[in-house]
């Protein structure tokens, strides 16, 4: 089977491009372009990351709630994107809870926390907790937990499975990292401006009412995932019951804003059939 409106990357202004659709007992029900092709994910990185911090809590090698990062800030904080860390500097911007700063210093800190919590490096936990279980032999982590991913979109179809109906965490913990946490908090969405409230849960974005997204209109609320700056997105919306990934290799940017909407649009009314 295969979905029709996944061709629509081929309009894109773009190298190379490959997306996928799949429900949560990991029926694929389409693919298109090279799906096997390894793309840096940029800050698609960021849910991956935060699936091993989900792992580590439920081992018992750290809690959630626990001190993590700047004076004040937890594990939480960290995962939500409310430490008070700057965008890419280890500097305290705001005291933690206050502001939804988006944070990649915050995950750094976080990868830093757990491999001294596991003794593990953290890509290397990363891999033995999350990649190696879901058979995910095409991702790495080759830097930062904030955004030096390098995956496939077959890969990554692995992973939406997973978040749908998870095997490697109890749904419950899942559950958490798909609610919103502090909410209210204002924030900036990158590319997107400023968003009040900017609603995260444990390492996804959720759309909520954010305006502009880039997601579809028809996206359902409750609509969770991450884009990148390299031109990637993962979104998974619970209503519509499907995930769907998408990596292409240039630069997130205007292209990115007025495509990706109209794409996720045309899979959602496409699965609506």
């Amino acid at each position: 089977m295969s979905l029709k409106s996944l061709a629509l990357i081929e309009n894109w202004p773009v190298p190379t491009a490959a997306a996928a659709v799949v429900r949560a007992d990991g029926t694929l029900l389409g693919t298109h372009g090279p799906v096997g092709h390894r793309f840096p994910l940029a800050s698609v990185t960021k849910p991956l990351a935060a699936y091993a911090a989900l792992v580590a809590y439920e081992e018992g090698a750290i809690e959630l709630d626990e001190p993590a990062g700047p004076a004040g800030s937890t594990v939480r904080h960290l995962l939500a994107h409310t430490s008070g860390l700057a965008f890419d500097e280890h500097r305290v911007m705001a005291p933690a809870g206050e502001r939804r700063l988006y944070s990649n210093a915050g995950f750094e800190q976080l990868g830093d926390h757990i491999a001294k919590a596991t003794d593990i490096a953290f890509a290397e936990y990363l891999r033995q907790a999350v990649l190696e279980p879901l058979g995910m032999v095409s991702t790495s982590l080759e830097g930062s937990p904030a955004k030096d991913g390098v995956s496939t979109v077959e890969d990554l179809v692995r992973f939406a499975t997973e978040v749908q109906a998870p095997r490697l965490l109890d749904p419950r913990t899942v559950a958490d990292a798909m609610t919103v946490q502090y909410p209210g908090t204002k924030g900036v969405l990158p590319g997107y401006g400023h968003q009040s409230p900017n609603d995260w849960g444990l390492g996804f974005e959720i759309r909520d009412s954010k305006s502009p997204h880039w997601t579809g209109s028809s996206s359902s609320p409750r609509t969770f995932g991450h884009f990148g700056q390299s031109g990637t997105f993962l979104w998974i919306d619970p209503v519509a019951g499907a995930g769907c990934v998408a990596l292409t290799d240039r630069a997130f940017g205007p292209w990115a804003v007025e495509a990706w909407p109209l794409f996720t649009d045309a899979v959602l009314a496409d699965l609506r059939g």
